[in-house]
């Protein structure tokens, strides 16, 4: 599907966000580990969501989903698993990274592949880490990389694992970890890429029953024979998903109010809309609607932007709208997701007429005058969505696979021709 999306003047809308994404595969995924039922309300139906639904059904999980709603009878810590099952994380690295860690819970051993992207995604220090506490996963392809075959046991014990890559490694320790034979000492070294994520899974956590010891963002105790209790869940807002209608509004000079947004939430996420008021945006916060609107010109940024990782493509289009220039930082772990966001970033603004360079620890933008083209995301949801803030600006720029949007947001481009002018 390609979309090219028509030249939007000032704008005015009021919309609601869309779940976390986030929130939503770490609650679906502690529910299954419970004692007792859980209703999780609000989940996000998405590609990457309903990877982890077919997974945990896979393993032994009751799930009943209807409008609004899924219903999900806990395991108690532990998985039914058929002979060399083989699950299919498709590009959902976050299915794929939690999951690895909850398989050692299962009685058999578990196959784990995903798509041609997902095997070119290192996942060496998860697969350390947890071998170094009972796990025996074995590589089926190349080394550091998937298909992996899980098996073993969570033993316990303290563990070591860099934090620079991804912070759903530590995150699939933490949240498995109640269940182990003995208590789990996590020691991270180095910087936490996208540290906040921690935070939302320490959340989640707790609002279930168990709640990890920490020593900031370096060391997580989680103890033993603790279990998490089913429970009724509501997943907030997204902030990643409400960016772009923020940035529509910054780059068309026009006024956006999004609702349902938790204000004190921890998703890193949410420094998106203080980046757009520090470039000249009016940021108005309220209970449950935070309104961003511009009216004057956009001045350029620095800012490090390595708790809010999923934001940093849809603050690079607005920078590339600025009247001066941009550097974002602490970006270097966007090379491991879906695609290297940092080379298809550059690579998009420059396609476009652009002046954008990689640094060694980010990106720079050196406002220039763009002009119409066709964007080719590479399958990458966050691609696409980003693209189409800028796309807004001209009126001539055309997004080739625009469906891969479905991974996250798949109402995505329903929502943008809602808002625009009759």
């Amino acid at each position: 599907m390609n979309i090219t999306l028509p030249k939007m003047e000032a704008c005015g809308f009021r919309v609601t966000a869309p779940p976390s994404k986030s929130y939503t595969h770490r609650a679906l995924i502690i529910a299954a580990l419970a004692d007792g039922v859980s209703e999780i309300k609000n989940p996000l139906d998405s590609g990457d969501t309903r990877v982890t639904c077919r997974a945990l059904r896979a393993l032994g999980t009751a799930i009943r989903e209807e409008p609004g709603l899924i219903h999900i009878r806990g395991n108690s810590g532990h998985f039914s698993c058929g002979e060399m099952m083989t699950l299919d994380m498709e590009n959902s690295g976050t299915s794929f990274r939690l999951l690895t860690a909850a398989a050692l819970l299962c009685s058999e051993p578990v196959i784990f592949t995903g798509s041609q992207r997902m095997q070119e995604r290192p996942i060496g220090h998860l697969v350390e880490a947890l071998n170094s506490i009972g796990g025996r996963i074995g590589y089926l392809g190349k080394t550091d990389y998937p298909p992996l075959l899980v098996e073993g046991t969570m033993r316990g014990g303290l563990v070591s694992i860099p934090g620079t890559i991804s912070s759903q490694f530590i995150s699939a320790l933490m949240i498995s970890a109640p269940y182990a034979e003995s208590d789990i000492e996590i020691r991270i070294t180095g910087d936490v890429a996208s540290r906040s994520y921690l935070d939302i899974t320490a959340d989640c956590m707790a609002t279930f029953g168990v709640v990890p010891e920490r020593e900031g963002y370096q060391e997580f105790m989680i103890r033993s024979g603790q279990c998490y209790k089913g429970r009724t869940y509501v997943i907030e807002g997204d902030y990643s998903s409400a960016s772009y209608f923020f940035a529509i509004a910054a780059v068309t000079g026009g006024v956006a109010e999004v609702e349902g947004l938790n204000p004190v939430s921890v998703q890193g996420d949410r420094m998106f809309v203080e980046a757009l008021g520090r470039m000249g945006c009016q940021v108005t916060w309220e209970q449950n609607c935070i309104r961003v609107e511009r009216s004057g010109d956009l001045t350029g940024i620095t800012m490090d932007m390595s708790s809010s990782p999923d934001t940093v493509q849809t603050l690079c289009m607005v920078a590339a709208m600025a009247s001066t220039p941009s550097h974002i930082s602490g970006i270097s772990h966007l090379k491991y997701k879906e695609s290297d966001r940092i080379r298809a970033t550059v690579d998009l603004l420059n396609r476009l007429g652009g002046n954008a360079t990689i640094t060694e620890d980010g990106i720079s933008i050196i406002p220039a005058p763009l002009h119409g083209g066709t964007i080719d995301p590479g399958d990458d949801h966050r691609t696409a969505m980003s693209a189409a803030v800028l796309a807004l600006t001209r009126g001539d720029i055309t997004i080739r696979n625009a469906e891969c949007v479905d991974k996250s947001f798949p109402d995505y481009f329903t929502a943008i021709f809602g808002i625009l002018p009759g």
